[in-house]
């Protein structure tokens, strides 16, 4: 069946307009996700917490964002990107601006629940919205670049945020950027549509003179309970957890710190080496998922990554290195490595139905929160165990050997991450329920 060539112009200029507009609501997830590390000594003096408690207000975002991930995946599967997307937004909107003029480490806490809450919905929505806008055939470059687009809030959370921080307070900037979450909120509202059948398209499976895929056959909790038991999809649950959970609560937290403490760096060239893993796992995203593509290959990447990753960890307790150039390589390795998380998400639809994609993407992702949940205040609580009781003010100051310990933690989790990989299934870059792949 041919398609009018004015049709697909409509179809490809409406596929990137929505795109865009989510890997917008994207990017402020990682900015979210990434801010604390570059204002942490602030939120220490702010709040006079430890490291342990400081670890646990940023990780609040974390403990919600893992629960609310298989709630996000039905949501994208049942009420589609739209409506999860601009609601995500409005909650994330409120919090962040809650959590700026929050006085008490409680009301600054229920601000990172309700950040955390929000921006929840806004990857697995902006996954799922691929899924229907892009053949599966090209399905790992594109998760790829949607990753290297959000790192860009990951950058901006890092370097950029501390030279800001030098002309305004930390309050005002979660105060500036919930409100340009609100202004999504309204955009995603009036603009996104979560499948081109929403907007009178033929489905891309149409384009291309193919069936449509099938939609979800049960009740959302049936197809829930049968994604679950999946063996197939918890291989790339692990990876998550392990291998990219780790990465997010050191850059996320941690990585600033062990630069200024550890090695008596200042904020702004501290945060350059969080930039340096950031911008690694950027780019590490877009290539391990155009490479996976390329060679038709899922296993393969993933488990390369994960061993680079765990040899990175062991690299930074054991080799002397230091500030400057092995610092940057080292801390940009960990970030690119991470990266090859991405094929999980390829992975893992690619062994359930295409209606029940969300749900699958939704429950791996839900391992990389679990994992960073768990490290981020491990890793304040594991440096607590041999601090010396030196102080800054009301900040603690740490010795590199404090440090240490977490990365040690770190690198075991790494570790779980590459025993999981091993036991991926090879898809052949196709969907294993459907048979021949796509060729959009």
């Amino acid at each position: 069946m041919s398609v009018d060539p004015a049709v697909r112009q409509r179809f490809q200029r409406l596929r990137w307009t929505i795109y865009a507009i989510l890997v917008l609501a994207y990017m402020m997830v990682f900015f979210h996700r990434m801010a604390p590390g570059v204002v942490s000594a602030e939120l220490m003096a702010s709040f006079q917490t430890s490291g342990a408690a400081l670890g646990s207000l940023a990780a609040m975002y974390y403990y919600i964002y893992t629960a609310m991930q298989i709630p996000s995946g039905v949501l994208a599967d049942t009420l589609g990107s739209r409506i999860s997307v601009t609601v995500g937004c409005l909650v994330a909107g409120l919090g962040s601006i809650l959590f700026g003029m929050a006085e008490t480490f409680e009301t600054a806490s229920i601000g990172r629940f309700l950040v955390g809450l929000g921006v929840s919905v806004v990857f697995v929505g902006l996954m799922r919205s691929n899924t229907q806008w892009f053949s599966e055939r090209y399905y790992g470059a594109i998760s790829g670049l949607t990753l290297l687009l959000g790192n860009v809030g990951s950058i901006l959370a890092a370097g950029p945020l501390a030279l800001v921080l030098k002309t305004t307070s930390w309050r005002s900037v979660f105060v500036g950027i919930g409100l340009l979450s609100l202004a999504v909120a309204v955009i995603t509202a009036i603009v996104v549509r979560s499948k081109p059948q929403d907007a009178g398209l033929p489905s891309v499976q149409e384009l291309d003179g193919l069936p449509p895929h099938p939609p979800r056959e049960h009740h959302w909790l049936r197809e829930l309970r049968g994604v679950m038991t999946t063996p197939t999809v918890w291989p790339s649950f692990f990876v998550m957890f392990g291998v990219t959970g780790s990465l997010f609560a050191f850059a996320g937290l941690w990585g600033v710190p062990l630069m200024r403490d550890g090695f008596g760096l200042d904020r702004t060239q501290a945060s350059l080496y969080t930039t340096a893993a950031l911008a690694g796992f950027a780019v590490g995203c877009l290539a391990l998922g155009y490479l996976s593509d390329h060679i038709g290959r899922r296993k393969a990447v993933m488990v390369g990554a994960s061993a680079v990753s765990v040899a990175v960890w062991l690299g930074l307790i054991l080799l002397p290195w230091g500030p400057g150039w092995t610092g940057l390589m080292l801390y940009a390795l960990l970030g690119l490595a991470a990266g090859g998380f991405v094929v999980g998400y390829a992975a893992a639809k690619e062994v359930v139905r295409p209606g029940v994609a969300g749900m699958a993407i939704a429950l791996v992702n839900t391992g990389l929160f679990l994992g960073a949940a768990i490290m981020q205040p491990a890793f304040g609580w594991s440096m607590d165990l041999t601090w010396d009781g030196t102080m800054t003010g009301d900040v603690r100051l740490y010795a590199l050997s404090d440090f240490r310990n977490g990365l040690w933690l770190s690198a075991g989790f790494a570790l779980i991450g590459l025993i999981g990989a091993l036991f991926v299934r090879e898809t052949g870059c196709r969907n294993l329920t459907l048979g021949a792949p796509t060729e959009a």
